[in-house]
């Protein structure tokens, strides 16, 4: 019995052995892959990084862009041209408050066009004096620089001279 017992002993030892390197092995091949995941994972990130970086340097180049059109559309618009248009119109029409409402600010128009309509059926006094609120109010918009315009009256919304 003995020597089968040391017979059963090294064939444990064996199998022991056998499963000790299998497990070894398959240690070393999950290492393995385990790496190349991780190595996966880093270059993935890197390249997700880039793609993300060149995609912000992108949207800033669009937006800048964007900015840029824009003020070159709108600046004459918003500037320039809608100084000299409220200005002549304020000289003409000033009774009316047209050039309120050119400037977008409805209330002060409705409240001129409204004194100057009724003020040409009662005695024309009240009509004058808008007249004369909008030749004013004509003659500062086309003084003013095309900035002190826009920043006084389309940024700063000052509704009144």
């Amino acid at each position: 019995m003995s020597k089968e017992n040391k017979d059963l002993g090294d064939k444990a030892e064996d199998a022991m052995g056998k499963a000790k390197k299998k497990a070894k092995d398959l240690g070393e091949k999950a290492s393995e892959k385990f790496d190349d995941a991780k190595e996966s994972t880093k270059e993935f990130a890197e390249d997700a990084k880039e793609k993300a970086s060149d995609f912000a340097e992108d949207a800033k180049d669009t937006a800048k862009e964007f900015t840029e059109s824009a003020k070159e559309a709108f600046g004459g618009a918003g500037g320039e041209n809608k100084k000299l248009l409220a200005g002549i119109l304020a000289i003409v029409l000033g009774w009316l408050g047209v050039h309120k409402f050119i400037l977008g600010y409805t209330k002060e128009g409705v409240i001129m066009a409204v004194i100057g309509v009724v003020g040409w059926f009662l005695c024309g006094i009240p009509t004058a004096v808008v007249s004369l609120v909008g030749l004013v109010e004509g003659i500062l918009y086309l003084t003013k620089s095309d900035e002190e315009f826009y920043n006084t009256y389309q940024v700063g919304k000052k509704p009144w001279f």
